[in-house]
């Protein structure tokens, strides 16, 4: 199996590259290609702008759409990589526990087309693994305009974590946070520093 960071987002709501933001002193990206490292054999970044993260070191795909989002990402990377299955988190999440990550791994069911942990009472699309199954269903839900990957998890055959079982692991769902705005930075940061 392999792992994609899903760095395409269009930043409208914050004037900087969301996966640089630091946490603890470093990049957010750098910390999660490092946790994905040591679990998966392969990590790629899924973006349209690979000048960006050439420092980095590591494959790098871009949208073979030209519809924007995280779905169009996920569905590039299937197309593309040869993998059967493909474990997806995003660049902007901080605090993803490795614990959880493999557990994710562990739960893998070959004959279901996704497996997403359940929090907050919601599905948390950013932190599963989706297989090479659903292209075509996914190529279908952007071209009907539906971006949402929380939409596109109706119309598909996934495997729910429960979040009985998410709370063993991380209680606070910390691994789910990611950061959309400078508030949210802000917040977290001021939470690290406590």
């Amino acid at each position: 199996m392999k792992a994609l960071i899903l760095a395409g987002g269009e930043n409208k709501r914050l004037a900087v590259t969301k996966g640089f933001l630091k946490i603890n002193g470093r990049r957010i990206i750098e910390s999660n290609v490092e946790l994905l490292k040591g679990i998966f054999d392969c990590v790629i970044i899924s973006t349209n702008n690979p000048e960006t993260y050439f420092y980095i070191g590591i494959p790098m795909i871009g949208d073979i759409l030209k519809y924007r989002g995280p779905l169009t990402g996920i569905l590039s990377a299937l197309i593309t990589l040869e993998t059967p299955e493909l474990f997806v988190t995003a660049c902007d999440m901080p605090f993803i526990k490795p614990e959880l990550v493999r557990h994710i791994v562990d739960r893998w069911v070959d004959n279901k087309e996704a497996v997403i942990p359940i929090f907050d009472s919601k599905p948390q699309p950013l932190l599963g693994i989706y297989s090479k199954s659903l292209v075509d269903k996914m190529e279908q839900s952007i071209k009907e305009d539906i971006r949402s990957v929380r939409e596109f998890l109706k119309e598909i055959d996934a495997f729910y974590i429960s979040e009985k079982e998410v709370e063993l692991i991380d209680p606070e769902g910390k691994s789910f946070v990611n950061i959309n705005t400078m508030e949210d930075y802000e917040k977290e940061q001021l939470a690290v520093s406590c």
